[in-house]
């Protein structure tokens, strides 16, 4: 039961990393971005061909998947958002979940629908705490995300640049009236949320299968966490994310790995049916 717990809360982090990168999209430029797992694919893609081509450690390779994807996502930003500012919010969320299936696509033509993974890496291993067995990988990915996201919390909440996002996301047009420059807050914001679903999916390569559609399954999970926190709420997302995490390892061990998906979107069922707004989320 312990070692159930403490792999699900390692997991949740890692889901809460992928999430709270996504809802700071969402809260900031009001985007659901879909093609969000589709970047942490792409990242995946660059760390398993640097390592299969260079040699090159996923722990190495992370920084290198952060600037491709913050790239990423500036370009996604400036060819498609932005045109598409003062078009209806179905016509944006319908493009993002184009530019999704295009990358999905574009994975399966180039690298074909094959399962990856990498051979023994640098985070090989398993870890012992007492009676309990944990998988190196997973333990490193987990911390190095929660570091993460605590570096976004205070680059959020304690600078102040994270005021200019607050006031962006509050009302555009004062945010622009007292000389915020919107346009360019959003294009960092999407680099910013980009850049660490890069690293995440980096380092998800040392113990995780890589291949076109691995972006529906964590994409999907970050998106959950995010409605179930409360829309565009970072602590929400965060604590959902692991929530998440702990449901689905506890639901493996008590009942049947067959219901660990289910018992996840049950419980976001309940969320929403009693709190609509989410966990954090305000109306």
């Amino acid at each position: 039961m312990l070692e159930a717990v403490a792999t699900g809360l390692f997991n949740g982090l890692i889901y809460a990393a992928v999430a709270v990168g996504l809802a700071l999209i969402w809260g900031i430029t009001d985007v659901i971005n879909f093609a969000h797992g589709d970047f942490l694919m792409l990242a995946m893609y660059v760390a398993y061909w640097l390592f299969t081509l260079g040699h090159v450690d996923p722990t190495l390779s992370a920084p290198v998947a952060a600037c491709v994807l913050g790239f990423v996502g500036f370009a996604a930003y400036a060819l498609i958002i932005r045109p598409l500012q003062r078009a209806p919010p179905m016509i944006v969320i319908l493009a993002t979940f184009g530019l999704g299936l295009v990358l999905r696509q574009l994975a399966f033509i180039a690298f074909s629908p094959d399962y990856r993974n990498l051979p023994d890496t640098w985070l090989s291993g398993s870890i012992r705490l007492g009676e309990i067995s944990l998988g190196r990988p997973q333990v490193v990915t987990g911390v190095v995300a929660l570091a993460m996201i605590v570096v976004l919390f205070k680059l959020v909440y304690g600078t102040r640049w994270g005021r200019a996002l607050q006031a962006v996301a509050e009302d555009r047009l004062a945010a622009s009236l007292v000389g915020i420059p919107c346009d360019r807050v959003n294009a960092q914001v999407w680099m910013l949320g980009s850049a660490a679903v890069g690293v995440t999916g980096a380092l998800l390569t040392s113990f995780f299968y890589v291949f076109p559609s691995v972006g529906a399954v964590f994409g999907l999970l970050a998106f959950v966490a995010v409605a179930m926190g409360g829309f565009g709420a970072l602590p929400g997302a965060f604590l959902s994310g692991v929530l998440i995490g702990i449901v689905e390892a506890l639901t493996g061990y008590l009942v049947e790995p067959a219901y660990k998906t289910a018992s996840i979107f049950l419980i976001f069922l309940l969320v929403l049916w009693y709190r609509p707004r989410g966990l954090f989320g305000r109306w």
